[in-house]
């Protein structure tokens, strides 16, 4: 029997993989996290699947519940919001459950960062300006922060800067990357990305903080950098006439280049 870890996405029902999907409606047992995977991803669990909410339960009593199920001879579908690779907390079940020599697999979710810039319509590594986005958090009171991860080195490089799990650090945040980035670099604050209550703050580091309302107290990303501006970033060479693309056509005149579904 396997425990198949799934990323549900950053919030919308349809941002799920058909991999996933097709897992969560196979597995007659599935776990989820609480409030942050929508109701109607649990649709596609089979019409007699144990649903079970683990936001209540802790580290131990979740192996638990899945090792019963395994035993029982049932596949586990566990469901974390976004992607498993930042911070699902995936790592230290993995670990326990291989130790068990229970059988996992992962499948991959869209990361709330990438759903906040496509909110934004924005690319976050544009040319001349930032080719570089860093994920990193605050310290918080379930994880700190490893010697080195600070705020401040990560601004001194110039990078797009997506900082999870922070809003309740907003002013700590403004004050660490104000000396590198300045006071009139772009800031936007995704609050609760894809899902219909998802709203949009854009402001500077100056402004933000004065910007955001109280209410927006979880649930919310800050990016920061020069390429939320969307302007003043130089063209790629990706689609220049003189860029040797190598795999691909090199002029206009390839046979490849014009094809229209006519031409079949």
């Amino acid at each position: 029997m396997t425990v198949h870890f799934i990323g549900a996405g950053p919030g919308a029902a349809d941002l799920l993989t058909l991999r996933g999907r097709d897992i969560i409606a196979a597995c007659p047992v599935c776990l989820y996290a609480g409030s942050l995977v929508p109701q109607e991803i649990l649709g596609h669990c089979p019409a007699d699947a144990k649903i079970i909410n683990t936001a209540a339960m802790d580290l131990d009593t979740i192996i638990t519940t899945i090792k019963t199920a395994t035993e029982a001879g049932k596949d586990v579908a566990r469901l974390h919001s976004g992607d498993l690779s930042v911070w699902s907390a995936m790592g230290e079940q993995m670990r326990r459950l291989r130790a068990e020599n229970i059988a996992v697999s992962v499948t991959p979710g869209v990361p709330s960062f990438a759903a906040a810039a496509a909110a934004l319509g924005t690319e976050l590594t544009l040319p001349g300006l930032a080719q570089s986005v860093v994920l990193t958090r605050t310290p918080g009171r379930a994880s700190s922060m490893p010697e080195g991860e600070s705020l401040k080195n990560f601004a001194a490089t110039g990078a797009t800067l997506a900082i999870h799990l922070s809003i309740q650090n907003l002013d700590t945040v403004v004050a660490d990357l104000t000396p590198s980035y300045g006071d009139d670099c772009p800031v936007a604050v995704v609050y609760r990305a894809s899902w219909p209550d998802e709203q949009i703050i854009r402001a500077t580091l100056s402004t933000i903080a004065a910007t955001v309302t109280p209410e927006i107290a979880r649930t919310a990303l800050i990016l920061v950098g020069p390429a939320l501006a969307g302007e003043g970033f130089d063209e790629s060479c990706l689609y220049a006439t003189d860029y040797d693309r190598r795999y691909r056509p090199q002029t206009a005149d390839s046979p490849w280049a014009s094809w229209s579904p006519d031409d079949e």
